[in-house]
């Protein structure tokens, strides 16, 4: 059908009100597992340090009825140490900007320090759970926090041709295996066995998005009975049910696909030199600037009470 003579269409028309939503829609993760599991403290220092120790390994005592003492050798503590590491975000908005009208915000300004609030803490979460060694800086270089992976030394599986490293206490990186092998059942259930002989009692399986899924399809999963909804369809595991207790299985978005924790919450501490703070830097020109500004380390109170299937892969 044709079209009437001089049609009035929005084709042509001028002074049309855009059509743009108030709602800002942003599906980018800003969840950090591992910051919201542990524990938070204090450093007085750039470099935080604290002690570790343990008891003699359980042996048979039995003595001579009034045989004189012996005394013991006594053990030094374990000093430990880590760098903080300095992680910012900064923000500047021109004067126009933020006097203007802007679909979804009020303040330009404020959108932009909560979005970059948010960004933060995914780099605070991606150094924590990393695997780069600590580094004391210079002038010239930033300090680096070791992060999880350098530390866990005592309870680990690793792929072949992938030293167990000697952790972040020494300043050296775990290094990573050139072949990869698939997260099964009996790594995840050796390592948690470790962790647990070691003195540990870890609570919490914390892992990839594709090795949850492997964990999803161990076999123990097709003996399962529950109730479900008729509409439901149950595929996943959150439990996990070891030998030594049950374990929670948390999917993490920002620690390495290929590394498989198994954790005990209660060892792990972010301590904070300087706490989360906004800063008004100094106005040049026509603009707003701020800063945000943390200063952090990850406190590793003992390393034996977690472990890792590392190497696995990722597909």
């Amino acid at each position: 059908m044709a079209i009437v003579a001089n049609t009035n269409q929005t084709y042509q028309a001028i002074g049309r009100r855009e059509d743009l939503s108030n709602t800002i829609y942003n599906i980018a993760p800003s969840d950090t597992p591992f910051m919201s599991m542990i524990g938070k403290a204090k450093a007085t220092n750039t470099l935080a340090e604290w002690q570790t120790d343990s008891l003699d390994a359980a042996a048979s005592n039995a003595q001579v009825e009034g045989d004189d003492f012996a005394y013991d050798a006594v053990v030094a503590t374990t000093r430990l140490g880590n760098y903080t590491q300095i992680s910012r975000k900064t923000v500047v908005v021109s004067g126009s900007q933020q006097a203007g009208n802007n679909a979804g915000r009020d303040s330009e300004m404020a959108y932009q320090l909560a979005k970059s609030s948010k960004a933060l803490k995914k780099d605070m979460e991606t150094a924590l759970t990393g695997k780069v060694a600590k580094a004391a800086g210079s002038a010239s270089a930033a300090r680096y926090l070791g992060g999880i992976e350098t530390w866990l030394t005592s309870n680990v599986s690793r792929g072949a041709g992938s030293p167990a490293g000697s952790g972040a206490g020494l300043g050296a990186a775990p290094v990573d295996a050139a072949t990869k092998r698939a997260l099964t059942e009996a790594l995840l259930k050796t390592v948690i066995q470790s962790c647990y002989s070691s003195g540990g009692d870890p609570s919490t399986v914390m892992v990839g998005p594709v090795n949850k899924g492997k964990i999803s399809a161990f076999a123990g999963r097709s003996s399962a009975r529950q109730m479900i909804g008729k509409d439901a369809i149950q595929g996943a595991a959150h439990l996990y049910s070891s030998d030594f207790g049950e374990l929670k299985i948390i999917p993490s978005r920002l620690s390495r696909e290929q590394s498989c924790f198994v954790l005990d919450p209660e060892y792990w501490k972010v301590a904070y030199y300087r706490d989360f703070k906004q800063e008004e830097v100094a106005k040049t020109g026509d603009a707003i600037k701020r800063a945000l500004l943390v200063e952090y380390t990850l406190v590793s109170a003992n390393e034996a009470a977690s472990g890792i299937v590392a190497d696995c892969t990722i597909t």
